[in-house]
């Protein structure tokens, strides 16, 4: 069963432009290149949420690090479809889990969450390179579907604990987010009573560009 759907999707590579895409899309996602990227870029644009970009796009390295040592582990070897030669050339030998579906999954789990953008161009794009690595012939379907449960589930797993620590702290000491907030009075500030003694007024900020609007949501 296996291998008639990946001969079939490696039939769909006859087609120049199909082949095109899926060799592009593969060379992009190589050490999850691709969605690394990515987050960095969203850091980049998004000041308000830059950390969560950033640990969005540390959950996306620990799945491709993590599906890198289930292939030394498991060690299978790619597919060899006869009369049919891989449309990419690969880094490594093993096959399962696919590495690309792992960074894919985890990208689309831990960006995904981030905006219209994310949820929008991130997990379609995902899907896509999952299926760019049977249409390239180097993966059977059984690779591609295990490193996105692990990619998925590694971002999943990981995007709670970092979100568990974060209450653990604002529970421990819940003053401290408000007095790093407030800063230190400013000229224009009214006087009030209680704990902080002023209130501090809004500095108006400046438009944001569309693309930073986008992945702010």
């Amino acid at each position: 069963m296996e291998h008639r759907l990946l001969s079939a999707l490696r039939d769909c590579g006859t087609d120049p432009r199909v082949a095109a895409a899926a060799r592009a899309l593969s060379l992009s996602g190589e050490h999850g290149a691709l969605w690394l990227a990515a987050g960095l870029l969203g850091a980049g644009l998004d000041r308000d949420r830059r950390g969560a970009w950033l640990r969005g796009t540390a959950l996306i390295g620990a799945a491709h690090l993590a599906s890198m040592g289930v292939k030394r582990a498991v060690r299978r070897p790619r597919p060899e479809l006869p009369g049919r030669r891989p449309l990419v050339r690969t880094l490594g030998r093993h096959s399962f889990p696919s590495s690309h579906a792992t960074s894919a999954a985890a990208a689309a789990v831990a960006l995904g969450a981030l905006g219209p953008f994310g949820r929008q161009v991130v997990p379609p794009l995902a899907a896509a390179m999952c299926v760019s690595r049977l249409v390239v012939g180097v993966h059977y379907p059984s690779d591609v579907a295990a490193g996105a449960a692990l990619g998925g589930l590694t971002a999943g797993l990981g995007a709670r604990w970092l979100t568990a620590r974060a209450a653990a702290r604002a529970a421990a000491d819940p003053l401290k987010g408000i007095s790093r907030a407030a800063g230190p009075p400013r000229r224009g500030a009214s006087r009030a009573a209680g704990p902080l003694r002023w209130t501090a007024r809004p500095a108006a900020r400046p438009t944001a560009g569309p693309l930073r609007e986008a992945l702010r949501g």
